[in-house]
């Protein structure tokens, strides 16, 4: 809206024009993400459901009685903020409307009295990731010149084609794993914010930086994103509100996201993900975040389906085993977290763009 806005007003006021470049967008989108959950979020305290406290969880007792579920708020200013600076295309407002979705499944789940099922909830999720991956291919159909898809990974020159169903197989893995890993990251204060928000920033600047910018992207053989700086505008969007989340998410926490807003933000950052072009770089976005709770999922399903017992001496999600099995306390869980998942999203983003 503020985009086409500008246009109107520019003939009448000269400065307007500066709401149609992207940059000055972003910023807005940023900044403005921040303040409005800032000061919004803690008026939502006495509406949100209250933490019950969790199985199996080593803060179960310090969670219990704090408002949760306020990715229900940021998440939803998250969408209006959207609609209100972004010029979608579909493409954008399907992910925005099913992020939403996401988040709202979550919200549901934080409110009941009784925790829904698994199985329900993984169902939710697969219905959710293939409507985001059949959404996410023909919008890449659409905008691609040859009118396929391609992907382009790490030591191949040259955009590879992908077969629709091989992308669609690909992005509902990556998504249901996305959405669950996320999800489980969320029990530290702060620690699945933050690692979240390193993830939505590295995106948010290749999409702005190298994909959507035709000659960076031609220079380090990647295909040009058109949308890219749509993208970037709507993940630095994410990101502002996620940031004004976490100043009352901080140790010790006021409010927590809840499966409102941990489910939400695997979901978005899997989506983001694809958009890229190379479902690899979740390694540069969440590697932490799956180390730490994709291998619980794993534990979990080959003991249960298979009766296969992997890491038997090994507490997940990770964080919980290092807090009671290696004494570190929530503050060294968050930042040495942290300190991992920056090195590794370095170290993945150099070999990705540059040994081509």
């Amino acid at each position: 809206m503020l985009f086409y806005l500008g246009s109107y007003l520019q003939s009448f006021f000269g400065p307007a024009r500066l709401l149609q470049y992207f940059t000055v967008l972003i910023a807005l989108a940023l900044y403005s993400g921040f303040v409005a959950t800032y000061f919004l979020l803690p008026k939502f305290y006495d509406f949100l459901p209250h933490d019950r406290g969790r199985e199996f969880t080593l803060t179960a007792e310090a969670a219990k009685g704090k408002p949760t579920g306020a990715g229900s708020v940021f998440i939803t200013i998250f969408a209006l903020l959207a609609l209100l600076i972004i010029p979608m295309g579909s493409g954008q407002a399907g992910i925005l409307l099913l992020t939403w979705l996401t988040m709202l499944t979550g919200f549901l789940d934080d409110k009941s009295v009784s925790s829904w099922g698994e199985y329900l909830k993984a169902f939710l999720d697969l219905l959710l990731s293939i409507a985001a991956s059949c959404l996410l291919y023909l919008t890449a159909k659409k905008a691609s010149a040859d009118g396929n898809v391609h992907f382009w990974l790490p030591f191949v020159a040259h955009p590879v084609t992908v077969k629709p169903v091989v992308y669609l197989i690909l992005g509902v893995i990556l998504l249901w794993a996305s959405i669950n890993t996320t999800n489980c990251t969320d029990g530290v204060d702060g620690l699945s914010g933050t690692l979240v928000l390193i993830a939505l920033i590295t995106l948010g600047t290749i999409f702005y930086f190298i994909l959507g910018h035709k000659d960076i992207a031609a220079y380090l053989l990647v295909p040009h994103l058109a949308d890219g700086a749509k993208w970037a505008l709507m993940t630095f969007a994410l990101a502002g509100v996620l940031m004004g989340y976490l100043w009352h998410n901080a140790f010790p926490s006021h409010v927590l996201m809840g499966d409102a807003g941990s489910r939400a933000l695997g979901f978005f950052i899997g989506c983001a993900v694809l958009i890229s072009g190379n479902p690899l770089l979740i390694l540069a976005t969440s590697t932490v975040i799956f180390l730490n709770g994709g291998m619980g999922l794993l534990k979990v399903a080959l003991l249960r389906f298979f009766k296969i017992k992997i890491f038997p001496n090994v507490r997940f999600p990770l964080h919980d085993h290092m807090r009671k099995n290696r004494g570190w306390s929530a503050t060294q869980v968050l930042l040495k977290f942290v300190i991992l998942q920056l090195l590794i999203t370095v170290a993945v983003l150099g070999v990705f763009f540059k040994i081509r």
